[in-house]
């Protein structure tokens, strides 16, 4: 008679189960994988590969960086005496778990000032390193696994393997168009029973939409129909042009005790490498993210939490200029990615600008990509890492946080790549 091994051996041993099983045993040391199911689930970033790729190639030639999101400015000379002064005050050793109250009064102060959420720094507000940590720590401290978590599809490629990491599905809602919009009827039936959150980014990366009061409010509406919890990722939030308007999902009626409000201080002050983000989320909401949070990083870097407290206190002009200096990067941007051929809509915020690159003749955008950057010394980013594994996609992201000089010279060589192709048709 068979025994219950065996039997398991067996149906491991097919090839229709091996995916499930792992291999042809699972008894003993050589009946499993190396690496956990969810480690390779999870696909290597697109954006720091080209960025590592980047720096390999900077030593044969100048590579023209309009891929990864890191403004090319330095940060502030008050945030960086701020940080010394820090640092020489004896800053030095952990702060509170959570932030220094200090740092978390001024957030406080700019959740009511600017976003116009009431909020209390004792109870309600985190400091975490970077808003990347504190959407995976919002992420395992309310989803189960099995729970259905809705991604807004393109997205910032960290969202899906947050939702990998805790264990649930993803359910991907499309923008619609040319121009992305958020189709009311599609949002709808992503929704159902098992639905335990959504994630929402606006200004949106990698498309730059800014999304409106309307599409908000669908989102809202959904979201108390099935008892929804929202992730709002506002980490762009002072960049929006013309006469677009950053409107903040926890201000909706009804949605301020079921939204986790996400921002930080990386993209508005040049200072991604400082890794630091916050969190406003209800009382309880928070104390149970604050305790994952503790095991997940600690504590966020002490002097630069002090320094936090400066930038946070910056004068409403800094913003109004750092908003008009990227709305002329963007028009430069634009005026040679258009003449280049590429198809777009005008960003309405963030420092992103998303290209249809399908006049290139590749077979997808990892092709596009990776000829711009090893044949012309262009650096952007391939769409597909905004998209979920299976879709083919044909998009490159440009980053317009860059100086004139900068981007005048990858108006240069986008010009000399359509001066190419055309010898080539010829």
């Amino acid at each position: 008679m068979l025994s219950v091994r065996d039997i398991i051996n067996w149906l491991a041993s097919m090839p229709g189960l091996k995916s499930v099983f792992g291999s042809k045993s699972i008894f003993g040391s050589q009946s499993r994988s190396k690496f956990s199911l969810r480690s390779q689930d999870i696909r290597e970033s697109n954006i720091r590969d080209a960025a590592r790729l980047v720096v390999q190639l900077s030593n044969k030639r100048r590579i023209v960086n309009l891929g990864q999101g890191l403004p090319e400015f330095p940060a502030d000379d008050i945030l960086k005496q701020a940080a010394k002064a820090a640092l020489d005050a004896n800053f030095n050793q952990y702060s509170n778990t959570w932030g220094y109250i200090d740092l978390r009064q001024a957030v406080a102060n700019k959740f009511r000032r600017y976003n116009n959420i009431v909020c209390d720094p004792e109870t309600e507000i985190t400091v975490t390193c970077g808003a990347s940590e504190a959407i995976h720590a919002a992420m395992q401290a309310i989803v189960d696994p099995n729970d259905e978590v809705i991604i807004i599809e393109p997205f910032y490629e960290n969202y899906l393997p947050d939702v990998l990491m805790a264990g649930a599905i993803p359910r991907y809602v499309r923008l619609q168009g040319p121009n992305f919009l958020l189709d009311e009827a599609e949002l709808a039936r992503a929704f159902n029973k098992r639905t335990r959150a959504i994630l929402v980014n606006t200004p949106h990366n990698p498309t730059g939409r800014v999304f409106t009061q309307e599409e908000l409010a669908h989102i809202a509406r959904l979201c108390q129909k099935w008892n929804v919890v929202a992730i709002a990722d506002e980490i762009y939030e002072y960049m929006i042009y013309g006469n677009h308007k950053h409107i903040s999902l926890a201000t909706l009626p009804g949605m301020k005790e079921r939204t986790i409000t996400i921002s930080g201080l990386s993209k508005t002050f040049s200072v991604t490498g400082w890794r630091l983000g916050y969190m406003a989320a209800p009382a309880d909401y928070t104390r149970q993210i604050r305790k994952l949070h503790d095991y997940i990083t600690l504590a966020a870097p002490s002097p630069l939490q002090m320094a936090g407290i400066t930038a946070l206190n910056l004068p409403d002009d800094f913003y109004r200029q750092m908003s008009a200096k990227y709305q002329t990067a963007r028009d430069q941007l634009m005026e040679a990615v258009g003449k280049a051929g590429f198809k777009f809509s005008i960003p309405e915020g963030t420092y992103y600008l998303f290209t249809d690159a399908s006049h290139l003749g590749f077979e997808d955008d990892r092709a596009a990509w990776e000829y711009l950057l090893k044949e012309h010394g262009i650096a952007t980013v391939a769409g597909y890492c905004f998209f979920r594994p299976e879709v083919k996609t044909n998009y490159l992201r440009f980053c317009y946080a860059k100086y004139p000089s900068t981007i005048e010279e990858g108006a240069k060589r986008l010009l000399q790549l359509v001066a190419a192709n055309c010898e080539q048709e010829k």
